[in-house]
């Protein structure tokens, strides 16, 4: 029998979405095949300190701190007792910021250690949101109209301008942020400068964007140069909820229903797929994501954003939308960390010398 692969599971860190990155590396771990894997728990509180966890727990008092050698020809972690440990490959279950951007995937890949998930580039630009529309835009992909604005240019934003451009309502949102976190949609000037307030905690840049009246749905996305889609899946808001709000998604309940698959033709399900496998590979993602859409009642599909490193919580649309294919959580997990170790591998096969 071969040797089991230590997997490094990365969860927490220093986001607003420290606790869904929580609740996400709960259900890796429950559902990672131990046949296979040896997983080492690497916890990282809201301050970046990195911790060896016996479990995946929001009080890193309980394990112990960890530091990383800086030497890439042997990358290793120490804990406080100066016992090391090395990965085969690590998996980040890390949303948001110092996760989902490209930080930890530099960090990563200049320790030569091989990670699930999208590398700098693909993190990077789809956790942009701004940078993501305009390279969606480019490719000829429906997106909605939108404007940016720097904290900078804040006084210069004038009201009535946002709203000749891109209509009313309009959402606010940060554009370096996800879970709904800091999003608000603007009806009226009064809940604009609200708005502009509340979002700008969170970020240093904003984007405004058209308010589209249509149905939510998201397509998982597999694989590389081979990429596949699942069927579309459908989030039905309750009435309660103007959009889908952090609340909606992670607190109430009964926010949403989920129809999955979607009920839509064929045919447009077959456009969705293809507008989210060329998406992925606009943004330059790898190894797995998650698109969201919209889709009008005239038949339009608009690309909203791309998630590098969708939910894995109980209620996440990203496993489940595989397991209408066939696809158990288990087995979803071991196909993600070979699609890692497969493009490891090719990754190594590029000489990085040269002697004139």
């Amino acid at each position: 029998m071969s040797e089991k692969l230590n997997i490094g599971l990365l969860y927490g860190g220093r986001s607003v979405e420290h606790q869904i990155s929580v609740l996400s590396a709960k259900n890796v771990y429950e559902n990672i095949d131990k046949n296979k894997f040896i997983v080492t728990i690497i916890g990282i509180d809201r301050l970046g300190k990195w911790y060896l966890m016996n479990s995946i727990d929001s009080d890193f008092n309980q394990g112990s701190p960890l530091r990383l050698s800086l030497d890439a020809s042997s990358p290793k972690f120490i804990d406080s007792k100066k016992n090391t440990y090395e990965i085969d490959v690590a998996f980040p279950v890390l949303h948001g910021t110092d996760g989902e951007d490209g930080s930890i995937q530099g960090l990563l890949k200049a320790m030569n250690i091989p990670f699930a998930g999208s590398g700098v580039l693909g993190s990077s630009i789809s956790m942009d949101k701004l940078i993501a529309k305009q390279l969606l835009f480019q490719a000829g992909i429906p997106v909605s109209k939108y404007i940016s604005f720097t904290i900078e240019e804040r006084n210069t934003i004038d009201y009535n301008n946002v709203v000749e451009k891109i209509g009313l309502p309009f959402m606010v949102k940060p554009a370096n942020l996800g879970s709904s976190v800091g999003i608000n949609k603007v009806t009226n000037e009064n809940e604009y400068v609200s708005a502009l307030n509340h979002t700008f905690q969170f970020d240093t840049t904003v984007l405004l964007e058209e308010f589209i009246v249509g149905r939510e749905l998201e397509c998982a996305i597999l694989g590389n140069s081979h990429a596949k889609a699942s069927n579309p899946g459908e989030i039905i808001i309750s009435d309660n909820y103007d959009f889908y709000t952090y609340e909606a998604k992670y607190e109430d309940k009964n926010a949403v229903d989920i129809q999955i698959p979607a009920k839509i033709d064929d045919d447009i399900a077959e456009q969705m797929k293809k507008l989210c496998i060329k998406s992925y590979k606009t943004l330059k993602c790898e190894d797995f994501a998650r698109v969201d859409l919209f889709l009008t009642a005239t038949g339009k599909i608009f690309i909203n954003e791309i998630n590098t490193i969708p939910g894995f919580t109980n209620i996440s649309m990203f496993p489940t939308l595989w397991e209408q294919h066939g696809i158990k959580y288990k087995s979803l997990i071991s196909k993600i960390i070979n699609l890692a170790l497969d493009r490891d591998k090719k990754t190594k096969e590029i000489n990085r010398s040269y002697i004139s």
